[in-house]
């Protein structure tokens, strides 16, 4: 009798197998829908494209050198000049479709007054790219 007993209970165990079945159909699937799509993705039109230069075409603005010097003397492109006839030239310079850019080179010793007449006659005349031109610094002695 202790053996029906212990027929029994092995009978109302409950066994912890997974089915894979499903689990292989759903992924055979995926890869047959993977094989006929794959293709069409890399799939390309060809066309005969134009030959072009690759060299980048820069046009550079002109460039206007104001110098100021310790006198008070102006120079518009190394030639002398007044503070009227600068005005008339920022104002020509002003409307020209492409700007110039005005380099301004003023003396070390200038008067601040002088050069903040210069630049604010620069200003007022439209010119919008006006830069300032230095020296580097000498490197200390040693």
């Amino acid at each position: 009798m202790s053996g029906c007993g212990f027929r029994r209970q092995r009978q109302a165990t409950t066994r912890a197998d997974m089915n894979v079945v499903p689990l292989v159909d759903v992924m055979l699937v995926l890869l047959v829908i993977f094989i006929v799509t794959a293709p069409l993705l890399t799939h390309a039109v060809k066309i005969d494209l134009p030959q072009a230069s690759s060299q980048v075409n820069v046009t550079r603005n002109e460039r206007v050198e104001l110098a100021v010097r310790e006198n008070g003397a102006l120079f518009w492109n190394g030639e002398p000049l007044t503070l009227e006839e600068l005005a008339e030239r920022c104002a020509v310079a002003g409307r020209q479709a492409p700007q110039p850019e005005l380099h301004l080179h003023a003396d070390r010793h200038a008067h601040y007054e002088r050069v903040a007449r210069v630049l604010a006659i620069a200003v007022r005349a439209g010119l919008q790219r006006v830069g300032f031109v230095s020296l580097p610094e000498d490197p200390a002695p040693r």
